[in-house]
């Protein structure tokens, strides 16, 4: 059954079945592209990727760290977040580049012998405290002739991988940090607490220190005074140990006086024995005399008083005289030989008291002899040396005083820097306290917590899973096939009628005319591709009615414009609108392309399509109608052109 439209370049009819070909190829072409590239992330498995671990694991604090083995584990394991993962084989160099070249591999990951010591290197220099710290890296290998979205999704997964590892070590590093700092607080609190306390006791001292100077000064006095003394005590000793020598002398003269003294005494008591035989003669011829002489007193008194002094008065006188004298002489008879009787016996006790004196007299010539001897060594010995150590002590003394006094100078100096050390230690105290207060401190559960936001600070919400086929990818893919279903149907059809120039009918309603058909085209494409597209994005209802309706009004915009290419340009249009379509699809795929294209791309008329299909709004229709109202207009003014010709021109149409 063929339709009343008009075929471009041919005269053959146009059947439903071309429409229905014109309809259906943009559904088919988006439908293919949606299905191919729509989360190519689901179907990971489908390529098979190798793991070569080349890594030498290493050992941190007698801990074997085979970081290269758990990293192929991660990149097996996959992520919680994708629902699937590329097929892996754990392989070797060689398997991996045979892999790579017959195409049983679509990528290589190879984790390099030295991965480990790279990656625990920053930890191991912080805990060293030095050395250089490495980065860690992995090498991601595709082949030469790879699709082209192969080396994304490879590097995507290794990258993630990696920086998953690089996450986990950091988050272990800095929370050793952490807790290092946690410690470093709580011992600069008790350095504070060690400073304020030395502070106090600096204090003290220099309290202390300040009384030192008075008894110093006092203590210097009193030394100059021990001097002083100690010199007068060295001249007295001197003086007390010639002294003590003139006494060794004349106790030497003692003792020899007295061995002298004894031994004449044992003389004279060898002689006693006959003076107590005189004594005992003496004392018998003394009683004997004593009797006689007082007989002979009695009688010359006897004659005194028969004398006449008369006839012999001198007689008489003489003979009372001799009578007196005879009378005393007879008296002191009497007493000596009473003196002799009492004495007599002691005198015979002289000859062993002479042995005993004469024996004493020895014993105390040798003590006296032993005394001048001691003296004499009192005198060397302890006497001189005591003057020499008094002249020392005086010495020392007087040293005594001027150490003193220089202590008195230092100690008010140290007065002074104790008090300075007092300050500067409270100072320090206090700065110590404002470090420790500063310096964070943290739990176990804060370190952990806070380590794992420090080591992965920022993360992207909505980003997740993102691929080459994004949110936008549906729009593009959609507005760049109704673009081409347009192209596609001018085609087919005309954009105004050859009979433009014998027609009765206005130019504006040729245009119309031949805008119809293809407008309602363009309307069942969009609203097809609409259908097509919702099984793939599972739109909600309002969302996918809004998506339809930018796309069923796209497809009768982009019907407009195409029309408008062609009556103005002809064949030159069609060429012109693919290189539209063309641009619709480099602008709109990556936002890197340079200014004055990405300009020129926004100024197309697929671009509100763009907008409106991301997200339908009022000025984004309003672009499309602007859009199909100049596409009419130009058709309407290139068919009024088209109306007049020459006469050749006619009757070479007839």
């Amino acid at each position: 059954m063929t339709l009343p439209i008009e075929r471009a370049r041919s005269r053959k009819p146009i059947t439903w079945l071309t429409i229905l070909g014109v309809v259906l190829l943009p559904a088919a072409v988006g439908g293919i592209l949606v299905a191919a590239l729509q989360n190519p992330t689901e179907r990971l498995d489908s390529m098979t990727a190798a793991i070569v671990n080349l890594d030498e694991p290493v050992e941190i604090d007698g801990q074997l760290t085979p970081l290269g083995r758990q990293l192929a584990s991660g990149l097996v394991e996959g992520s919680d977040d994708l629902d699937s993962n590329l097929t892996w084989v754990i392989s070797n160099e060689d398997d991996a580049a045979d892999g790579l070249a017959d195409g049983s591999y679509q990528a290589v990951i190879t984790i390099p012998e030295e991965f480990s010591a790279a990656a625990t290197s920053a930890g191991q220099a912080i805990s060293d405290g030095g050395g250089d710290a490495e980065q860690a890296t992995i090498q991601v290998t595709t082949p030469d002739d790879g699709l082209v979205a192969d080396d994304l999704i490879t590097s995507q997964i290794a990258n993630v991988a990696a920086s998953s590892m690089g996450t986990l070590l950091s988050e272990a590093t800095t929370e050793n940090i952490l807790v290092g700092f946690t410690t470093i607080g709580d011992q600069i609190g008790e350095a504070a607490d060690g400073a304020a306390q030395l502070a106090t006791g600096a204090r003290d001292a220099a309290t202390g220190a300040a009384a030192i100077p008075d008894g110093a000064t006092q203590l210097a006095s009193g030394a100059t005074e021990l001097g002083n003394g100690a010199s007068s005590l060295a001249s007295g000793l001197d003086t007390l140990a010639t002294k003590t020598r003139e006494a060794a002398g004349g106790a030497s003269q003692i003792g020899t006086g007295l061995t002298a003294g004894a031994t004449e005494l044992n003389t004279q008591a060898g002689q006693m024995p006959a003076l107590v035989g005189a004594v005992a003669t003496g004392t018998d011829a003394a009683t004997d005399a004593a009797t006689k002489t007082a007989s002979l007193a009695q009688t010359l008194g006897t004659m005194a008083a028969s004398c006449d002094p008369a006839v012999s008065g001198e007689l008489c006188a003489q003979l009372a005289t001799e009578a007196a004298n005879a009378g005393a002489a007879a008296k002191a008879a009497g007493t000596a030989s009473g003196y002799l009787t009492a004495v007599e016996p002691q005198i015979a006790t002289l000859p062993g008291a002479f042995t005993t004196l004469a024996t004493q007299l020895g014993d105390a010539g040798a003590g006296a002899t032993s005394l001048a001897d001691g003296l004499n060594q009192l005198a060397s010995q302890g006497l001189d040396e005591s003057a020499a150590g008094a002249r020392a002590l005086s010495t020392g003394a007087v040293q005594l005083s001027d150490g003193t006094t220089e202590l008195a100078t230092g100690a008010s100096e140290l007065a002074t820097g104790l008090d300075t050390l007092a300050t500067g230690t409270g100072d320090l105290a206090g700065g110590l306290r404002t470090a420790s207060e500063s310096l964070p401190s943290f739990s176990d559960s804060e370190s952990t917590s806070l380590a794992s936001v420090i080591a992965d600070p920022v993360a992207s919400k909505g980003a997740d899973g993102a691929t080459i086929f994004g949110p936008t990818a549906i729009p593009l893919l959609t507005a760049v096939v109704l673009w081409f279903g347009a192209l596609a149907s001018f085609l087919v059809m005309r954009a105004h009628t050859a009979r433009t120039l014998t027609s009765r009918r206005s130019s504006a309603g040729l245009a119309l005319r031949a805008f119809a058909p293809v407008a309602a085209i363009g309307a069942a494409q969009g609203l097809l591709v609409s259908l097509i597209v919702q099984f793939v994005a599972s739109y909600d209802a309002a969302t996918w009615w809004a998506f339809a309706g930018i796309a069923v009004l796209a497809g009768v915009v982009f019907a407009a414009v195409n029309q408008a290419l062609v009556a103005v340009f002809g064949g030159i249009g069609r060429w012109i609108s693919t290189l539209v379509g063309v641009l619709a699809i480099a602008t709109g795929l990556i936002s890197t392309v340079p200014g004055w294209l990405a300009d020129l791309g926004a100024s197309l008329p697929t671009a509100p399509a763009f907008d409106g299909l991301i997200a339908a709004n009022g000025g984004a229709a309003a672009g499309l109608i602007v859009w199909a109202v100049l596409s009419l207009v130009a058709t309407t003014v290139a068919v009024a052109l088209r109306r007049t010709t020459s006469v050749r021109a006619a009757l070479a149409t007839a």
